[in-house]
């Protein structure tokens, strides 16, 4: 298996165009067509850890912070990132980022945080707008069916728990083939009316290369029409941080308890206790203090996530009590759900998650 397979199969699972535009995604070092001889698994892709991918025979790294995350104008190992990059290089090893665009993924970082608090009824804190697509195109009855399911196949109509989803409307279409065409139906100069039906289908913005030549291969016309629209739908599926509820409420004590023990945290800061049960829990991994307006006003009794400034804590303003549990522990599970999803679809190319704990953070207790 080489390097550039794993990659289509971690695109799939987070495509690289659902990443925010500052971020650095994608195969970041390395060679699409490099045999695979192990994978390694880590939150940070620093040196050591590149040391780590040598020990255990590892010659791609999937990494959740990308390593290269503003342009690089020399590698000459004058600080963490350009040693990392250079080892990496020298003992030809690749990496690979798969950072913003397995945030906002349907089971990506904040779904395997709301698992591990056990929360229920998981859906997106913020969900992302203008990700949808709505194709139009016409079709000659005769050719609908065929023409749907191979739209369906490149994965369009696909809406939450449902798929195969489109729409249809009859009609008559007309043109008039002129002379160097060579058209499926009708002669030359001659205007032909024939009886078509609309074909909608709706589908996520990075399946539309797939979904256009589905359509073209399928379609019978020399010229096929279509229509591609941006939606500004809300996807029910994709977007930053989850909210979800417990299955039963409990104490503000004892939710920072559950916290500091399912997430090996030493240090939780939060504002003060309200004094209220907590059942509605809104989560985000990482910086997330951008959310705090959301959690709010979605009814959230607490948010989660980390690297909350002085300030920001002061947006609480009583409505909802804020926990920071560190930027490190609120992802530190993404090696695992990494590691899950490539052992659940690839076969005998071993896969380690790493053993070095890259948090730059440290407590004195």
């Amino acid at each position: 298996m080489k390097v550039g397979k794993i990659a289509l199969m971690l695109e799939k699972w987070a495509p690289e165009s659902n990443a925010e535009s500052f971020d650095n995604v994608g195969l970041l070092v390395g060679n699409v067509d490099e045999e695979l001889t192990g994978i390694l698994v880590t939150l940070d892709c620093l040196e050591e850890v590149i040391e780590e991918a040598i020990h255990k025979k590892c010659n791609m790294i999937i990494t959740f912070h990308p390593i290269i995350f503003s342009g690089l104008k020399s590698i000459t190992g004058n600080n963490y990132v350009e040693k990392a990059v250079a080892k990496a290089i020298k003992h030809d090893i690749a990496i690979y980022a798969i950072h913003t665009n397995l945030d906002i993924a349907k089971e990506g970082v904040n779904f395997e945080i709301g698992n591990r608090l056990h929360l229920k009824n998981l859906r997106p804190l913020i969900s992302k707008k203008q990700c949808i697509k709505k194709l139009h195109t016409y079709v000659p009855f005769v050719h609908f069916s065929s023409v749907q399911q191979a739209l369906f196949n490149a994965g369009a109509g696909e809406i939450g728990n449902y798929k195969n989803c489109s729409f249809r409307m009859d009609g008559r279409g007309t043109f008039i083939p002129t002379q160097n065409a060579n058209p499926y139906l009708g002669k030359i100069n001659n205007l032909e009316e024939v009886e078509e039906a609309l074909l909608s289908v709706i589908f996520e913005d990075y399946k539309l290369p797939d979904v256009l030549q589905a359509l073209k291969k399928s379609h019978p016309y020399e010229e096929v029409a279509y229509e591609v629209y941006t939606l500004d739908n809300e996807n029910q599926d994709l977007g930053m941080g989850r909210i979800g509820e417990l299955e039963q409420e409990i104490s503000e004590e004892e939710f920072l308890l559950k916290l500091k023990k399912n997430f090996l945290t030493p240090c939780i800061r939060h504002t003060v206790l309200r004094n209220k049960p907590i059942k509605k829990v809104a989560v985000l991994g990482g910086s997330g203090s951008f959310a705090i307006k959301n959690a709010i006003s979605q009814g959230a009794d607490t948010f989660v996530t980390a690297d909350i400034t002085y300030h920001k804590f002061f947006q609480a303003e009583g409505k909802i009590l804020l926990i920071d549990i560190g930027h490190y522990e609120s992802e530190q599970y993404t090696k695992n759900l990494i590691y899950n999803y490539l052992t659940g679809n690839i076969g005998s190319i071993p896969i380690y998650i790493s053993e070095y704990n890259t948090n730059p953070v440290n407590y004195f207790i």
